[in-house]
């Protein structure tokens, strides 16, 4: 792009267009959409820019169907309502602008081009004294562009239902802040028959499932914590092991709770269900008005004494003193230090069924990956340096952005890790049981990023990840399927050809893996007395046959299910098994 941003927001998100065979891509550093020619990807060519000004003042988010380009573009006062603005794809005329809810962040086409669905995120002012409600925006283009009409979904009903909302795991935590305006819609993924959109508010760590027909919400999903004391769920906490910088990489067991916080969602089907992937960065609130970040090694963040009797020891700068955490949550008891210990993110990549009960979480594979391929530069920075673990006491490698993608036989999740810089690959041909097979970064760790705003090529390779769109073979215009990711800080596009794998989808990919880690078992099963035992201690969620929390349970060896009515149940527990019980 010729720009270059240690901040981000350069080559943000991107588009293509088979027809025209253009790529689009918002170039957050102009605020404007660049034109690129990708006839021969392999030399792809900027034809012009579409400005924006006229329509706000800067494009946070474009998608293309049947020809027709969509932007969201935020207003000059964040704060008012933005635009979607809709051009003929192939020549960049103007068609219609639609206006829509206040900073409007990502939008997308539904599969059958009937409606564009934008995530309106309402972000307030720094100073926390005029935040906006968020909202979702459905735009009706049925009857074709030139007759859109939009219709904003807003969570005025949940008013006044705060506790009950915080209560049932939905952080509703600015000051003073009502549901409608706390809550931040961030971004979209539509079903493939266009009648359900799901909506994620990353702050909040809450899926919004909405009904496309009635243009109503169906539910507010919380998404819960991992439990980062679970086996396979570890992280290294610290970026100045035993000293700064780093010399140790100690991914361990932390009495930690990670809510997920995804950014980026992504669909796919398997056994004529739909399953939502999860890219689970983690995202504080850090205003001059309201900020929630605390080091646990503050002397403002006290642990418990009864539930972290070895306080002293995590708040060592080597442990967990320099991991970030939020005041929000955690002080159980309504005392004056904390219970209960919550991070952002969860460094992993998540799977849910179409109700958000989760059915697969990636653990710690990307930081036991990082360390064991790349050591000396382990959650490297993006924009600074290449110092090892400088990003372990704040969201890891931070996954970021997931898209899903069909090549042969096979489904494949892309990941984007914005920190290290790098697209880590899933086979999830089976959502039960992903495998990873491919790791792609063009990051140089030879060199130093450069850490100025400028113009011109910087210095370190490709640097932070932040959109992924997949072009499909039949679309493409070389007959190959590719990959295009979009670079914040580099402000660069890199341009993946994939060929589809030559061997076979085995049975390997569908059959239990042998992880040496005792399998979860209920009994008895049917239970049809008080207590349900399990095989060993766990924390978990039970959720009745619809999806909705019914019990939980902490480290525990069994539930009293006496008070539960017939019928199935699931039990969901922190080390991402899903299993089912019957109550008689």
């Amino acid at each position: 792009s010729g720009n270059y941003n240690s901040g981000g927001g350069v080559m943000e998100v991107s588009a293509y267009d088979s027809g025209s065979k253009r790529l689009f891509t918002v170039n957050g550093n102009s605020g404007n959409i660049e034109i690129i020619n990708l006839t021969d990807p392999s030399n792809p060519v900027l034809i012009s820019t579409i400005d924006m000004s006229p329509y706000g003042v800067a494009a946070n988010s474009v998608s293309v169907k049947n020809g027709i380009l969509a932007a969201a573009i935020e207003a000059a006062v964040k704060q008012n309502d933005g635009n979607v603005v809709f051009f003929t794809a192939s020549t960049g005329a103007h068609l219609k602008t639609v206006a829509v809810g206040a900073l409007p962040d990502m939008l997308v086409f539904s599969p059958d081009g009937n409606f564009v669905v934008v995530a309106n995120e309402g972000e307030p002012d720094d100073t926390y004294t005029n935040d906006p409600e968020g909202s979702i925006s459905v735009i009706d283009i049925s009857t074709g562009v030139l007759n859109a009409t939009e219709t904003k979904i807003n969570f005025n009903n949940y008013d006044g239902l705060e506790n009950l909302l915080r209560a049932d795991g939905i952080r509703i935590f600015g000051p003073g802040a009502t549901t409608s305006k706390d809550l931040e819609p961030e971004y979209v993924t539509i079903s493939e028959d266009s009648k359900t959109a799901w909506v994620v508010c990353q702050e909040n760590n809450t899926m919004v499932i909405v009904d496309l027909i009635s243009k109503t919400i169906l539910d507010l999903k919380p998404l819960g914590y991992k439990n980062h004391n679970s086996v396979g769920n570890g992280f290294d906490a610290s970026d100045r092991n035993p000293t700064n910088p780093s010399t140790v990489i100690n991914i361990t067991n932390w009495p930690v709770r990670g809510l997920y916080m995804p950014d980026g969602i992504a669909h796919m089907r398997y056994d004529n269900q739909t399953y939502i992937l999860t890219a689970n960065e983690g995202d504080s609130r850090e205003y001059t008005g309201f900020n929630e970040e605390l080091r646990i090694g503050s002397g403002s963040y006290p642990l418990d004494a009864t539930s972290f009797p070895n306080a002293a020891t995590l708040k060592l700068t080597a442990n967990l003193g320099r991991l970030k955490t939020t005041k929000s949550l955690g002080n159980i008891d309504g005392d004056t230090d904390f219970d209960a210990i919550y991070s952002f993110g969860a460094r992993s990549f998540s799977i849910w069924d179409s109700s958000m009960v989760r059915i697969y979480d990636s653990g710690d594979d990307i930081e036991q990956y990082i360390a064991t391929n790349f050591p000396t530069n382990f959650n490297a920075n993006h924009n600074t340096d290449n110092i090892m673990s400088s990003r372990s006491d704040d969201k890891g490698p931070e996954p970021e952005s997931v898209i899903t993608a069909t090549l042969g036989d096979s489904t494949y999740a892309f990941v984007g890790l914005e920190r290290i810089s790098a697209v880590i690959v899933y086979n999830v041909t089976n959502p039960f049981k992903p495998k990873m097979v491919d790791y792609l970064t063009t990051r140089n760790f030879l060199e130093i990023p450069v850490s100025t705003v400028g113009t011109g090529v910087g210095t370190g390779g490709d640097l932070g990840p932040e959109g992924l769109l997949f072009i499909e073979k039949e679309n493409s215009p070389i007959d190959k399927a590719l990959l295009i990711v979009s670079y914040e800080v580099s402000g660069t596009i890199v341009i993946y050809e994939l060929t589809e794998p030559t061997y076979p989808v085995t049975t390997d990919l569908f059959a239990e893996t042998n992880t040496g880690i005792e399998p979860m078992k209920l009994y008895p099963n049917p239970v049809n007395g008080a207590v349900l035992n399990f095989s060993k201690m766990t924390s978990a969620f039970i959720l009745n046959a619809n999806g909705i929390q019914v019990a939980k349970v902490e480290n525990a060896t069994f539930v009293n299910v006496e008070n539960l009515e017939k019928g199935l149940y699931f039990l969901k527990t922190d080390e991402g098994n899903v299993l089912k019980f019957i109550k008689e």
